[in-house]
């Protein structure tokens, strides 16, 4: 059947909405510190303490860049959308958003929100919000992912209209998590005293130990997030993981994040619950293909074929995640079932390497966290190893990790989340010139740039699978296998069940 191009499009954006986009954004939002709103005020506890990995390095959301941060950051704050428990995409601070042509975004925004200075959630704030992320001043990531937006035009005190440059599919991913309205007077100090219109106000921040917040008696009853389960929450930074489960058994944190696989006997055993569930989100080894010897594809196909991922998976993860065959996990845009992960075939590996001009292999050093487990990486190391890679880690500072995507070791092992919509890890790390960017592909990047344009989801995921087979044929990574996430609950924290595209800390709890 033949449309005129306007229905089209309207129709095309009633589905990214409500599909594709939705994902993306249910995996691009925390848990947040809610209950149902139709659950009782008896449910809510007096405080809470939860043990994160790492130290948030701000709690600007323009700059959050870690799981950890965002889990702080999204329960200061609320976007202009959400997503629900269902996995249905929903407006939060907006009434609506809506796409009246295609290079038209109309947000509409509730007429009861106010931030938690008492001042209204107006359309200037979300273009504060813009504003900043776009500052070359704040210094963000992701500033590029909001490009296609070329005008801003206040229409009224709850009506703002983006003009985009082009089509942008993706756009309303990047809106749940980082479209995030403020105070346009707050501005200079959200890294360290945020205001925001989420369900919890910032109290204070003693650097190195925590961050506590405490619950906004305004915080509507209705809002999509639901209500608050904790009067106060303290946020504690505990690197060490067997301090966290430690922590965890004796009662001193109510909810820690990151229990090593081999450590979740521990958490039962002790009594408390462990909660396991997927994450669209991945990890991989990158690859940068700017110097020697990662230039020739077949260097790069070498390494995925030297690394056993399924051996990880069960014998290191115990069982959690699947393995991958590009950068696209099961759940997300562009996953293609009938697309192969590359073979562990050593042999293979060694045939590559010697036709690369390799037969004796080479060395090279791979980059991980300092804080991160780092049995993961040390296996794929020895892998390597047996066909000739001599690999040394080399482990840096989360907070440096983060600032030289584009120097140091031409292999950095990594985790990513989410990836329901990829344009973001795309754009920035595997797209040419992308900000984090060191690789390049002819083969690749033409692929890219038409999914990033392309406004049918049908098309645009037809184009995602043949992006997977493409960078089978160049690769980018070794694509290790998609994330499952692993938190502890202590007794007496009210039964929570995870959404099944939640990517960072689990704090939300159902009622009953």
């Amino acid at each position: 059947m033949n449309h005129a191009p306007r229905d089209r499009f309207a129709v095309t954006r009633r589905r990214l909405l409500a599909g594709s986009v939705a994902g993306a954004i249910a995996a691009a939002m925390p848990s947040l510190l809610t209950t149902d709103a139709r659950a009782q005020d008896a449910a809510r506890l007096d405080e809470i303490t939860i043990d994160l990995e790492i130290e948030p390095a701000s709690l600007d959301p323009a700059l959050g860049d870690d799981v950890n941060g965002w889990s702080v950051i999204h329960s200061i704050y609320d976007s202009v959308v959400n997503i629900g428990p269902d996995g249905e995409a929903e407006p939060l601070l907006a009434e609506s958003v809506d796409f009246p042509d295609p290079l038209t975004c109309r947000i509409v925004l509730r007429g009861d929100r106010t931030f938690h200075d008492g001042s209204p959630v107006t359309s200037d704030s979300v273009k504060a919000a813009l504003d900043h992320i776009r500052d070359p001043q704040t210094g963000s990531l992701i500033v590029d992912n909001f490009a296609p937006i070329e005008t801003v035009s206040i229409i009224d005190d709850r009506t703002v209209d983006f003009g985009l440059s082009a089509p942008a599919p993706y756009l309303l991913a990047q809106f749940a998590p980082w479209l995030t309205p403020f105070p346009p007077s707050a501005a200079g100090s959200l890294g360290s005293k945020p205001v925001g219109a989420g369900p919890y106000r910032f109290v204070s921040w003693t650097a190195g130990e925590n961050i506590v917040l405490e619950a906004d008696p305004a915080y509507p009853a209705d809002s999509p997030k639901g209500r608050a389960i904790a009067n106060r929450v303290t946020f504690r930074f505990v690197p060490d993981a067997t301090t966290r489960v430690a922590d965890l058994l004796s009662g001193a944190s109510s909810i820690i994040r990151a229990v090593p696989p081999e450590q979740t006997a521990v958490v039962e055993d002790g009594a408390a619950t462990i909660v396991a569930h997927p994450v669209t989100g991945i990890a991989l080894v990158r690859i940068a293909n700017d110097v020697e010897p990662f230039i020739d594809p077949r260097v790069r196909q070498a390494l995925n074929h030297a690394v056993d991922v399924q051996t990880i998976i069960d014998t290191l993860l115990n069982g959690n995640g699947q393995r991958l065959a590009s950068l696209f996990p099961e759940g997300g845009l562009g996953y293609d079932p009938n697309l192969a992960p590359m073979a562990y075939d050593p042999e293979l590996a060694r045939s590559l390497l010697a036709e690369a001009g390799y037969p004796d292999g080479f060395a090279v050093e791979m980059e991980h966290t300092a804080d991160g487990v780092q049995t993961v990486p040390e296996a794929i190391i020895g892998m390597l190893a047996e066909v000739g890679i001599d690999v040394t880690l080399k482990l840096v500072e989360t907070a440096t990790f983060n600032q030289t995507w584009t120097a140091g070791a031409p292999l950095r092992y990594l985790t990513w989340r989410p990836v329901n919509d990829p344009y973001t890890l795309l754009n920035l790390v595997f797209s040419s010139g992308g900000y984090l960017s060191r690789f390049s592909s002819e083969k690749v990047q033409p692929l890219i740039d038409q999914a990033a344009v392309e406004t049918d989801p049908d098309r645009r995921a037809a184009v995602y699978r043949e992006l997977g087979a493409a960078l089978q044929d160049d690769p980018a990574a070794i694509y290790l296998n998609s994330l499952v996430s692993l938190t502890g609950l202590a007794n007496g924290v009210p039964a929570w069940t995870p959404r099944a595209d939640d990517y960072t800390i689990p704090t939300v709890v159902a009622e009953g």
